[in-house]
């Protein structure tokens, strides 16, 4: 598969899509959980950020790769996506043109697409929060863009530091963006839950006045590496 990062003019039709009730449950956890639950991997860089508050979202991929300054690909992936989807574009070359605004936005909710990861710019930012059309990109940028040269349409990409393949499960809300493997998601699914159980656990515990040395039983640690206590500051000057 990673021989066909950066490769132009293909689009792939039939992309196999994870579970959509694990892909639901999945968004309730978060991305900070998600993260954690996988083993630390799969988080998008934190220059990825969202243009609006409160809002989360999880689906499959339809992963889009662009050219810089071009938007081409974007009004061919259109046609790739299903409800539910979540459009994943990254570029050839780095670029924080606006390549997406409320036209295409509004062409990409017809298709019932959940929301937008761009590893570059967008513009009609305003617009798009009104229309609810959910986005996290690197920059914010009105400069316009051109529709001259290929890129492609579900290949591998790579997006924000981290690759992406067609049907891959996204997840994102205010923390940032987490990709997990569609063939990894259940057992991910599994870990979350076990994950966000125990932190409710520990919520309720710190919750009734219980401090963190104790629940994550740190005194001992913190002890041989040499931390010390003393009643006065006079005792540690003396």
């Amino acid at each position: 598969m990673s021989s066909l990062i950066g490769k132009t003019g293909v689009v792939v039709r039939n992309v196999t899509r994870g579970d959509k009730q694990l892909i639901e449950e999945i968004r309730q956890f978060g991305v900070a959980t998600v993260h954690e639950a996988q083993g630390r991997k799969g988080l998008l860089d934190n220059v990825i950020r969202p243009i609006q508050q409160n809002e989360s979202i999880s689906g499959s991929a339809i992963t889009v790769l662009v050219a810089p300054g071009d938007n081409w690909m974007f009004h061919v992936a259109v046609e790739q996506c299903q409800p539910g989807d979540i459009l994943v574009v990254g570029t050839s070359s780095p670029c924080t043109d606006g390549y997406f605004g409320d036209l295409l936005a509004t062409s990409l909710q017809a298709r019932g697409v959940g929301g937008l990861i761009i590893d570059a710019g967008v513009r009609d930012t305003r617009t798009l929060r009104e229309m609810g059309f959910k986005v996290w990109s690197r920059a914010v940028h009105a400069q316009g863009t051109v529709k001259e040269t290929l890129g492609s349409v579900n290949i591998p990409i790579v997006c924000a530091g981290q690759c992406v393949e067609p049907g891959d499960v996204v997840v994102a809300d205010d923390d940032g963006v987490v990709v997990i493997r569609r063939e990894e998601l259940s057992n991910v699914v599994d870990i979350s839950r076990k994950r966000a159980d125990l932190e409710e656990q520990k919520r309720l515990r710190l919750a009734a006045g219980e401090l963190g040395l104790d629940i994550y039983a740190m005194r001992q640690k913190l002890a041989d590496r040499g931390l010390t206590y003393y009643n006065n500051l006079s005792d540690l000057q003396g």
